[in-house]
């Protein structure tokens, strides 16, 4: 396969390409990339970093063919932003969020597992390590 693609990486991504390419949209050769797959290992960008992967705006898993003139864009883990339901890459986001709060900050512990988030307080460590 010749041709080339247009390709874009995000946020902490940018560290595996060249510093002029970074935060920007860039020409990239694909003579001997066929999939997404083989793209991410001729950037040595380990998938395992890799939540995210639209081609030409459509989400796509790793074995997704690519053809010339496509545009690739790839997305890290994504902090506060759902995208569970259009994951191709994986089944299950990479992370999730989970916090340890100071011992003044009882109230800020209430409203962070108010809103759901896996939250431990560190008054809840001291017991735990005496109760254990």
């Amino acid at each position: 396969m010749a041709g080339k693609i247009q390709l874009r990486l995000y946020e902490e991504l940018n560290d595996f390409i060249p510093s002029d390419k970074r935060k920007l949209r860039f020409a990239y050769p694909i003579d001997k990339i066929r999939t997404v797959k083989e793209l991410l290992d001729s950037l040595e960008v380990p998938d395992k970093d890799v939540e995210l992967v639209l081609v030409n705006g459509t989400s796509e898993d790793l074995s997704c063919l690519l053809r010339d003139g496509d545009f690739v864009s790839v997305y890290p883990v994504f902090e506060s932003l759902d995208v569970q339901p259009i994951l191709r890459v994986r089944g299950q986001p990479l992370r999730s969020i989970r916090f340890v709060t100071g011992a003044k900050l009882l109230r800020l512990t209430g409203y962070l597992r108010l809103l759901g988030f896996e939250t431990l307080h560190s008054r809840s460590l001291i017991l735990e390590r005496l109760f254990a």
